[in-house]
């Protein structure tokens, strides 16, 4: 059953706000008197992270850089000796023709893959694990959980992932710098910010990206060629950030175009894109210059501003994205994404991601509609979306309809149980990778999935008890599970929880159960 929140029962509205818009509260006390304001009054930016070790991205570029120019030191020593004993270069793990510089950033064949992921991840543990434990001991503390969970949503929305080595050592600045900041803004300027952000370029290789024509591609095609020297050289495009904008950024998914990629990852979520290959491709050459200069930082050392225009890659000419005409120049880009973060199809793909992640796995249309009618309206005004959402009585159904992924379950775990960053001291991610989310580490630019259904296996169910076992028999004793499901869960508790509760042999085995019970699976 829908209502608007004020016609709910006080109690009613506070388990949804809490558990459905928030992260769980331990008392539904905390909300208020007026569930609906406790969600308004969080709206805005989110707040700073603060830790130790937070590196920002020039630092976490000038990282990688770092990695680079040390395993080229390396390898060129090897390459020495090798040469000395008569080995050849295959000795190093590099195929023929291969630079150094290569093989150390793009990884070593047989024999020393091993030894150079693990250098790599040793150069980057401590930026890595300051940026995981950061994000979920804010989340666990915070006391506005709702704008933590849009913070959430909007890094994987834009999802930048250290699954990816690229990105290593980014992605945590690229959370604070380009995500967190923007998330009470408007979508326009929440979208450049991610889209030019040197994590994003990164990640999706638009720092190997250039124009066909571009100074670069025509000095490099006048060289000759040495002998041995690998090909393909670089020759053009690399259109990866331009289809995930459209894609999954802004307007969703389009048939054609994702048939082209022999993809359609996006269509999950509906066929709303209008855009065609020629898009994707002309959208790409207005990307081509948006780089991060690594070469630039491995000469220098700076740790400036990583993310820069270089004319040089820069493809020259008009270029034609959805029927419109831009010059050439670094001015294209933000006007490019300035009409798709206007465009109807953008509206209605975020508008149905939004609902989809706060309300059910398919949303109610009438919902969607709404949602995206207030995005154009308001020219892209998150808080007015976010307000809309929250306001609408199809968002506040009494029904838990959503399940808690890996990274929600074991942060409401810790809120539930006011662990604060006691839950995050052993294991910076507190368990939650074992359990099938690797946090900040999404498997694709699609990001974490956000329907039940991926996270309902077997094996997955299994994790879920072995770790809930694991919290309880480590603080079970020092909590009373049953007081903690009234405090928490209030009318949500069912009758068979209670029981279930009740018959426990112990304090641990209450906790477990709790922990497992359908009502805090799910929000």
């Amino acid at each position: 059953m829908s209502r608007h929140p004020a016609d709910l029962p006080r109690a009613e509205a506070a388990v949804i706000a809490a558990h459905r818009f928030g992260l769980g509260e331990p008392d539904l006390r905390t909300v208020g008197s007026e569930p609906l304001g406790w969600l308004v009054a969080q709206i805005g930016p989110a707040e700073p992270q603060r830790g130790d070790n937070l590196a920002n991205g020039a630092e976490g570029v000038k990282r990688f850089a770092e990695f680079v120019r040390d395993q080229r030191g390396r390898l060129a020593n090897r390459a020495a000796n090798t040469a000395m004993t008569g080995e050849g270069p295959m000795a190093n793990g590099a195929s023929p023709g291969m630079t150094a510089g290569t093989a150390a950033a793009g990884g070593m064949a047989a024999g020393n893959v091993r030894s150079t992921e693990q250098q790599f991840g040793e150069h980057f543990r401590s930026i890595v694990q300051a940026d995981v434990r950061v994000r979920l001991v804010t989340a666990a503390m915070s006391n506005r959980p709702f704008n933590e969970r849009l913070a959430w949503f909007w890094s994987n929305h834009f999802t930048v992932s250290m699954a990816k080595a690229s990105a290593r050592g980014i992605v945590g600045a690229f959370e604070r710098e380009a995500i967190r900041p923007h998330i009470g803004g408007n979508f326009e300027t929440l979208l450049k910010a991610a889209v030019k952000h040197a994590g994003m370029l990164r990640y999706l290789d638009n720092d190997q990206s250039a124009g066909p024509q571009s100074a670069v591609v025509r000095r490099l095609a006048r060289r000759p060629r040495g002998e041995g020297e690998p090909g393909p050289r670089l020759t053009g495009l690399n259109e990866n950030l331009a289809r995930e904008v459209l894609e999954l950024h802004t307007l969703g998914a389009s048939s054609e175009a994702a048939g082209a990629a022999g993809g359609g990852r996006g269509r999950a979520y509906g066929g709303w894109g209008g855009y065609t290959q020629a898009d994707v491709t002309e959208f790409a050459r207005v990307l081509t210059g948006w780089r991060v200069p690594l070469a630039q930082m491995l000469r220098t050392g700076s740790a400036a501003e990583p993310t820069r225009f270089d004319a040089g890659w820069h493809d020259p000419g008009t270029k034609t994205v959805l029927g419109k005409r831009y010059r050439e120049g670094d001015s294209a880009l933000d006007e490019v994404l300035a009409d798709l973060a206007h465009h109807p199809s953008t509206a209605r793909f975020v508008s149905f991601k939004l609902a989809r992640h706060f309300v059910a796995d398919e949303p109610p249309a009438e919902l969607v509609g709404a949602l995206a009618a207030a995005f154009l309206k308001s020219g892209g005004d998150l808080p007015t979306l976010y307000r809309t959402l929250i306001e609408s009585p199809l968002a506040w159904a009494t029904a838990p309809a959503k399940l808690k992924t890996p990274e929600e379950f074991v942060v409401s775990s810790a809120r539930l149980l006011s662990l604060g960053e006691q839950a995050f001291a052993r294991a910076p991610d507190g368990g939650i990778g074992a359990l099938g989310q690797r946090v900040q580490a999404a498997p694709s630019p699609a990001g974490w999935p956000d329907r039940a259904e991926d996270w309902l296996g077997p094996d997955a169910v299994w994790k879920r008890v072995e770790w809930a076992t694991r919290v309880a028999n480590l603080v079970g004793r020092q909590v009373d599970a049953r007081a903690l499901a009234r405090a928490s869960l209030g009318p949500r508790l069912t009758d068979e929880t209670t029981r279930q509760l009740e018959r426990a042999a112990d304090g641990p085995q209450a906790l477990a159960l709790l922990l497992l019970a359908p009502e805090f699976q799910r929000r």
